[in-house]
């Protein structure tokens, strides 16, 4: 990925467009705000403010040109040919048909600790109580960045609390989840390195490990943690996605050529709009 220096940041032009307010802010990640023409959240350690400017993306944050090219580059999976990947899936009638209402969805690579806690706190849970709770941890255990906004605390910085210490997030039941996963992590007992590159039922074995981890928060992980883009988590919306246009197919994730993640969340996306599946329930009852 080639970037050009910007008045105010980094310029890029990824192969494929990247529709910010749809990507940043459909469940697959918590910390993104949005900010006057653009939005902005922690990447690892540096706080990032990203907008959409001409055919590409503006970047900016307090630091070398250099490390803020190569923090985005992960993060936004920028090196990936997503126009390819959209040829792809295309082929599948209802993921067109998504596609063509959603144009510009993208899977983050977040850090795989991130990944993991978030998905822990976001089981049995809504967006805005997910993304409140994520904040107080970040606030209450994380790095101050800037303007009160603070990165993502390590495993060891979690491994060394105990559950009281968690009373003020109100995450409930999920504090005992949390301190057990960053403790395995933190000794090295769950390594997220390896189980980005072993096979999928080890990599699923060894995230569904920690207690509160099961299969779906196990597909989050590996898809927007690991890079794992032929994960397909199955929350309530794509059961229903699943049920209602594939028949209850549970072999539909290989309809998509490895790529069944990014297939997925344009399901997810499209599903979610108002009376979308009763459209289609209606269409195969007549």
């Amino acid at each position: 990925m080639r970037f050009e220096t910007a008045e105010n940041g980094i310029y890029c032009e990824p192969k494929g467009r990247i529709n910010l307010p749809l990507t940043l802010d459909c469940g697959q990640a918590f910390r993104w705000r949005e900010t006057e023409g653009g939005f902005r959240a922690p990447v690892g350690d540096k706080l990032v403010t990203v907008s959409e400017s001409g055919n590409g993306l503006l970047f900016s944050a307090d630091c070398e040109p250099e490390a803020l090219a190569d923090a985005v580059t992960g993060y936004f999976d920028l090196d990936r040919d997503y126009a390819r990947i959209e040829r792809v899936i295309s082929a599948d009638a209802y993921v067109k048909e998504a596609m063509q209402t959603c144009s510009g969805l993208r899977i983050l690579k977040q850090p795989p600790f991130e990944a993991l806690i978030s998905f822990i706190i976001s089981q049995n849970n809504n967006v805005p109580r997910i993304k409140k709770i994520i904040d107080k941890l970040c606030g209450c255990f994380g790095k101050p960045l800037a303007d009160g906004v603070n990165a993502f605390p390590d495993a060891k910085t979690l491994a060394a609390l105990d559950e009281t210490d968690l009373e003020p997030l109100h995450c409930g039941y999920r504090a005992r989840y949390i301190i057990e996963a960053a403790r395995k992590v933190a000794s090295g007992e769950l390594d997220l390195g390896y189980a980005a590159e072993c096979e999928e039922d080890e990599c699923v074995s060894a995230l569904k490990g920690v207690t509160g981890v099961g299969d779906k928060v196990a597909a989050c992980v590996m898809l927007y943690g690991l890079g794992r883009l032929d994960c397909f988590p199955m929350d309530v919306w794509m059961k229903r996605v699943v049920k209602v246009l594939y028949d209850g197919d549970p072999c539909v994730k290989e309809r998509f050529g490895g790529y069944a993640g990014v297939a997925q969340q344009y399901l997810f996306v499209l599903a979610r709009q108002e009376k979308y599946l009763e459209k289609f329930s209606d269409k195969k009852a007549s």
